[in-house]
């Protein structure tokens, strides 16, 4: 739930269709961080690539397509993933590919701030910067947990802006990153910044949109038992509400 704005905003961005999945023109987008694979279901369907009703009737079932992580025998998911440190090098090799081919898509992948741990992380980050890899825009859902706790306490990632733009990136933040007018003007950035890849640091809320699970590590593989999820449900439909005042007023 820290990551459904941005998942939101990069796919009301993106030049794909359903009616052409493989257009070799198309952008890509990895979810690196594939445990919140609900967020990318959610929004597959929105676009049209998957029918709703059908995931939330075989999500998680035994021998369903639905699985707890992406994997792309469904229409619009371009990998598998969920093995954490991947996403970023394969995007690097998607964006080079679309340079050597001469083709203008770009190419998007959401990580977690736990998964920055992962040294492959910053061989593609050297890579990409080599490359200068402007067609590539990496994402990182700052929500300062992961599923052992705080990730300063697991892993400090130290300055991660500094640690990004020494290696060529350009680097933006993003102050509320479940603010979607913010994290549209983070990607415009990132669509106007030319020789070199940008990522941007999305300061966000774990569990955003319910007190209950609001910024606790434990919610991070937590099954709600029938009280939880009546209280998230109710949480989830006033912030509906909220935002829905907002932008009428």
């Amino acid at each position: 739930m820290s990551s459904m704005e941005i998942v939101l905003t990069l796919y009301s961005r993106m030049r794909i269709s359903p009616e052409k999945p493989d257009d070799p023109d198309r952008d890509r987008f990895v979810l690196s961080k594939g445990h919140c694979v609900e967020t990318l279901y959610a929004v597959l369907a929105w676009k049209g690539f998957l029918d709703l009703e059908n995931v939330k009737s075989r999500f998680s079932r035994f021998g369903s397509e639905y699985i707890g992580h992406p994997h792309n025998t469904l229409p619009g998911i371009e990998m598998n993933s969920g093995s954490l440190g991947h996403g970023l090098s394969v995007c690097t090799g998607m964006a080079l590919a679309g340079k050597m081919d001469k083709r203008d898509y770009r190419v998007y992948t959401l990580m977690g701030d736990g998964e920055l741990a992962e040294g492959s992380v910053w061989e593609a980050a050297m890579a990409a910067g080599h490359y200068k890899l402007d067609n590539l825009c990496a994402v990182i859902d700052r929500n300062h947990l992961q599923i052992s706790g705080s990730t300063e306490d697991v892993m400090d990632p130290g300055d991660i802006p500094a640690r990004f733009a020494s290696f060529s990136w350009h680097v933006a933040e993003v102050a509320d990153g479940n603010d979607i007018d913010q994290l549209n003007a983070a990607l415009y950035q990132a669509e106007h910044t030319q020789g070199c890849p940008t990522v941007i640091i999305a300061h966000t809320v774990k569990g955003k949109g319910s007190a209950l699970m609001e910024n606790k590590a434990s919610w991070h593989h937590h099954l709600p038992n029938a009280e939880e999820y009546d209280i998230i449900r109710r949480d989830l439909a006033a912030r509906k509400e909220a935002l829905i005042h907002e932008q009428h007023t």
